[in-house]
């Protein structure tokens, strides 16, 4: 039997359902099909787990409600309520009462159903899928989302005569066109010209990647190479977007010999690759090739994201054949230790894996504006409705950002591989397991690898949260060096120098505790971009300095094309 919503939260419905209509009515009834009530929730079908609450935390809520209520009632007596949410900080809404009742009533009712959430008794996973399921609720459900709640567009419609209306109408085809919502302008970027810039050449190519070697900016470079294994999730110019905020550039400006992978977008002759494809004939071909142009014994490696994900396990597998051409490394944001994932851990379980494999494990496409709208949705009101009210309410054309078209711009991934993957790290965290991965016929153990290595961790990021790139330092044997820099995924790592934005954090002692809040405590705060201290970690570990090259490759490694090449313009 369906179960009523507590009572207190019902009138909150009835409330805001005057000021919200049709959108908030639906919105309650898919929340009430989770069946709350005050103490259990009964399963809408076998598949939902009982919820029960915690009666402390409801009474608690309850009482908070209520008192926020009369507050609310006694602030539109007696004046304007106060709107702490940047959504509705404009002039319009507080201007205008019925807005700014409507989105106070809205706020407390998120409140409420967020705290709500937080009572279920469950356990960790169950707990954070509610919340999640509520999160995007909420964000969908906003009154600024909508034209007939939304104070600032209205006043726009009407300050326009209607134009506003016409050009977001405008937008939103445009939109449909192109597959995905608009967050920068993107007529105005173009691979090659204004991003991605970086003089260089592709020496190889495969059919799942070309190797760019770049053009030295000093007369003498380090005679070890360094190597860049970005994500294949996305293109690797996310590394040299522009001539001031470019990591290539920046390396090669510290005399940095550097090639970097640029991964093929796949299409469907592409769709069998496997995870063993991409380490056997990707990252440990690059590899190869790095060596045999540079002449070098061994290189120093970089892997953004997936990509140290994948350079980790190409460097395990070397070394159970007993190679070592790696004399460091360097992980950005990087899980190998996938027992913290974060947010992205609400989408993982057997039943989601079993059902990719049957989809996709012996071939097909895992879509790239798939993979985008997952990674939007993880923070909704930022990359998702932000978007929607300023392309499609207000008629607003986003502002150009750089990195907000590298974000636009998605990429495919093979079937077979993107099923390993999920099962083998979100699922079953295999690499850490000495032996129980096996990959290009080697059983995975991380403990063969006893190189140095510089670990980044960004300390907002919701993808890498800081306990998973911290968790390396548990899992790898080498001597390394963790250091945390400020913001999220992107932001913290694509941080130059010349900016002098943000900070970074490094710890006086080589000591690594196992809690990463330990290591936090003992860490000292750096002004600045954490690019500086990479820096020098890594000429540490690149040898003496030589003449530049003057030609690109070497023997059979001619120069294909100029960078950035050809397969980073493909679009998904």
């Amino acid at each position: 039997m369906q179960q009523e919503l507590p009572p207190f939260l019902a009138e909150a419905a009835q409330q805001y359902q005057h000021s919200f209509g049709d959108a908030w009515q639906k919105a309650m009834q898919s929340f009430q099909s989770l069946n709350f009530n005050s103490a259990t929730a009964a399963p809408a079908s076998a598949a939902v787990p009982q919820l029960s609450f915690d009666e402390k935390a409801l009474e608690v809520l309850k009482e908070q409600y209520l008192a926020d209520a009369a507050e609310l009632w006694n602030q539109g007596l007696h004046g304007v309520p106060v709107l702490k949410d940047k959504r509705f900080s404009g002039e319009a809404w507080s201007s205008n009462p019925l807005a700014t009742f409507s989105a106070a009533t809205y706020l407390l009712n998120a409140r409420t159903l967020t705290g709500l959430a937080a009572a279920v008794k469950a356990d960790k996973k169950t707990r954070a899928r509610i919340q999640f399921a509520v999160e995007q609720l909420l964000a969908a459900t906003a009154p600024s989302n909508f034209l007939a709640l939304n104070a600032d567009a209205q006043r726009k419609a009407i300050q326009t005569q209607g134009q506003s209306i016409a050009q977001g109408l405008q937008n939103l085809l445009h939109d449909m066109r192109q597959g995905h919502v608009s967050m920068t302008d993107e007529s105005l970027f173009e691979v090659g010209k204004n991003v991605a810039t970086t003089v260089g050449a592709v020496v190889f190519e495969n059919d799942l990647f070309q190797l760019i070697e770049y053009k030295p900016l000093t007369a003498k470079v380090y005679e070890r190479p360094l190597l860049m294994v970005p994500p294949c999730i996305n293109k690797f110019y996310i590394l040299d977007l522009q001539p001031e905020n470019s990591l290539i550039r920046y390396a090669l400006e510290q005399g940095q010999r550097t090639f970097v992978v640029s991964w093929r977008n796949p299409d469907e002759s592409l769709a069998h690759k496997t995870w063993d494809n991409y380490i056997e004939d990707a990252v440990i071909k690059a590899i190869s090739v790095v060596q045999e142009i540079s002449g070098a014994k061994d290189i120093n490696a970089l892997g953004f994201c997936v990509g140290g994900t994948m350079l980790g396990t190409a460097l395990a597998v070397l070394a159970a054949r007993g190679k070592k051409p790696v004399a460091s490394a360097t992980l950005l944001t990087t899980l190998i230790d996938f027992t913290d994932t974060g947010i992205l851990d609400v989408f993982i379980d057997e039943s989601f894996v079993n059902y990719r494999e049957r989809e996709l494990g012996q071939g097909g496409l895992m879509k790239g504006q798939d993979l985008s709208s997952t990674f939007s949705f993880l923070r909704p009101n930022d990359l998702v409705w932000n978007y929607v009210v300023g392309n499609y309410l207000k008629g607003e054309t986003p502002p150009p950002f750089d990195l907000l078209y590298w974000n636009s711009d998605s990429t495919n991934l093979p079937g077979p591989y993107y099923a390993w993957y999920l099962r083998n790290t979100y699922l079953e965290n295999n690499l850490v397991k000495p032996g129980r991965a096996v990959v290009c016929g080697e059983k995975v153990d991380l403990r063969k690898l006893d190189i140095p290595f510089y670990i980044y961790g960004s300390r907002e990021d919701h993808i890498v949260p800081i306990t998973g790139s911290y968790a390396s330092t548990q899992c790898l044997i080498g001597k390394k060096r963790f250091v945390m820099g400020a913001s999220g995924h992107i932001a913290g790592v694509i941080n130059p120098p010349a900016k002098n934005k943000r900070s970074h954090w490094i710890s006086p002692t080589d000591k690594f505790p196992a809690d990463v809040n330990d290591w936090i405590a003992r860490a000292k705060e750096h002004p600045g971009s954490w690019w500086t201290d990479w820096s020098q970690w890594l000429k540490g570990h690149a040898g003496k300095q030589v003449t530049a090259p003057k030609s690109y490759g070497k023997g059979k490694f001619k120069a294909i094309e100029p960078a950035p090449g050809r397969y980073v313009l493909a679009k998904a």
